[in-house]
């Protein structure tokens, strides 16, 4: 399936809607950005500001209508000592808030470890939460909103956001790592929002009628 995006303005709004479960961009795959311009330096900044607007800890570019190998992480604003992160860089501990905030252009996610279950959220699901199992340990590869490489390894809380928003841009939602009695379970919230999104969709794409 082609990656569909639009096409980049230099000056993006500061902050974007947030696109709901049940807008097609979410199952795209998205494209790899060839080269780091102004533009996708704006997106980036744009897509933070919404992140933080919308009290997340990580946003992908198809939550903001764009099907593109861009994602932005956050953890500054986590407190909670039952949500550890850990941090490797160079082989050596590191600071999990020193590398924050995050820009991963055309990541690269290897995991490692036991799968183990959490809780997770996505601003793409209001007021939906599941535990969701994923390795506890991945490996990142990737570049960063100035075109420089980074790699690091990290594990805990941070591991599982940058797992979720990989996911997100190959056209993953978390709903599809749920257990089957979960989304059983889930069924009737998942069926409203997908209703309200179609809704929405097709009053958007409905021609404005002009009144006399």
């Amino acid at each position: 399936m082609t990656p569909q995006w639009m096409p980049l303005n230099v000056n993006p709004p500061m902050t974007f809607e947030v696109v709901k479960y049940g807008h097609p961009v979410l199952r795209q795959k998205g494209a790899r950005i060839e080269k780091v311009t102004p533009e996708i330096q704006a997106l980036a900044a744009a897509m933070l500001e919404t992140m933080r607007v919308n009290k997340g800890v990580g946003l992908a570019a198809q939550q903001i209508g764009q099907a593109l190998q861009l994602t932005v992480v956050d953890l500054r604003g986590v407190t909670d000592p039952e949500r550890p992160s850990s941090l490797k860089l160079d082989g050596k501990d590191a600071d999990v808030a020193a590398i924050m905030p995050l820009v991963l252009i055309n990541p690269v996610v290897s995991t490692a470890g036991e799968p183990a279950s959490a809780p997770e959220g996505c601003l793409s699901f209001p007021e939906i939460y599941a535990d969701i199992p994923r390795p506890t340990q991945a490996e990142v590869r990737a570049t960063d909103e100035k075109g420089r490489a980074i790699q690091f390894s990290c594990g805990g809380f941070l591991a599982r956001v940058i797992q979720h928003e990989h996911d997100h841009l190959n056209g993953i939602l978390f709903i599809d790592r749920m257990s089957r009695d979960t989304k059983d379970e889930l069924k009737p919230k998942l069926e409203e929002l997908l209703s309200a999104t179609k809704a929405a969709l097709k009053t958007e794409k409905s021609p404005s009628i002009k009144k006399p």
